[in-house]
């Protein structure tokens, strides 16, 4: 593939990648899927335009969280990775990208259930980075249930406290370190307004994240730390093959977009480049929708 930069067909690109049923255990890791997710390691170019920041990423051993550490870290900043224990080995190659790029990783492997954890982290990143001034809370969970019969009020609890209250407890922690200028970016997804009938838990804490984030812009902006959201459409991550879709799914996975193809981690990186930049800085509280022509509100 070509850098980011590059003109091309939007509806040609990624015809080589078609997925095939498979599963993987949860969370999934993106060195396991059998066709490989395209994170921009061997196609994003930065071009300077976050030097100097300190971002912490939730979710950046794989899939959108890791394509946005790598496009961090070539355009200038130093990146803290927040993931679970299991996902190590796809976390080591991430922070191996950001230092290839000449720039500081740090690794915080954790639950974001754990309202400490969450809350140690955020000071962690601050204190190794050497301060913090952008913030993706990216991590989620995500599994399908036909039938709201069947959904566990365990998954139900899980799926809320890893998708919202996590954003909720570090933006909150965050807002100690984070001074005029800095940025807070959340997923969200087009979920939020297309749900799917099987996702209805997922569905509703990416609504709720919506939600969350417009209210606190309205809060943070008169001190000069701006909100937006990225709501991606169907992206082909660890996290569909580790029961985010059905398996025998997953050979149509994406093909109802008007572009007629899932969507990449790579082609999310540049919208939370750009919200994290100083190129966004009369932008607030706007979700960012980057799903292959879904039309959303």
């Amino acid at each position: 593939m070509a850098d980011q930069f590059t003109f091309q067909d939007p509806s040609k690109m990624y015809a080589d990648i078609s997925p095939k049923a498979m599963t993987q255990p949860g969370p999934g890791l993106d060195s396991e899927l059998r066709d490989r997710a395209d994170l921009g390691e061997d196609t994003y170019r930065g071009s300077d335009r976050l030097t100097g920041r300190k971002a912490l990423i939730t979710g950046g051993d794989s899939g959108i969280g890791a394509a946005v550490a790598i496009a961090f870290a070539r355009e200038g900043a130093d990146v803290a990775l927040s993931y679970l224990p299991d996902e190590q080995s796809d976390a080591e190659r991430i922070a191996g990208l950001i230092e290839k790029a000449g720039r500081k990783a740090v690794l915080l492997p954790g639950d974001l259930t754990d309202r400490d954890y969450c809350v140690e982290t955020v000071d962690s990143a601050a204190d190794q980075l050497g301060g913090l001034d952008i913030l993706v809370c990216n991590g989620g969970k995500q599994q399908h249930c036909e039938k709201l019969d069947d959904l566990p009020a365990e998954q139900f609890d899980e799926t809320f406290k890893t998708n919202v209250y996590a954003l909720f407890w570090m933006t909150q922690a965050a807002l100690r370190h984070l001074q005029p200028g800095s940025t807070i970016l959340a997923t969200t997804s087009i979920q939020a307004y297309q749900p799917s009938a099987n996702l209805l838990d997922y569905a509703t804490t990416k609504a709720s994240i919506n939600t969350f984030c417009k209210g606190l812009s309205q809060q943070l902006a008169p001190r000069g730390i701006r909100v937006n959201t990225v709501a991606p459409g169907p992206i082909w991550t660890p996290l569909q093959t580790a029961g985010g879709q059905p398996t025998d799914d997953l050979p149509e996975f994406g093909k109802m977009t008007p572009l007629g193809r899932m969507g990449e981690p790579a082609e999310l990186a540049p919208a939370y480049v750009f919200l994290a930049s100083g190129e966004s800085s009369y932008v607030v509280g706007e979700t960012l929708n980057v799903n292959g022509g879904m039309l959303s509100p």
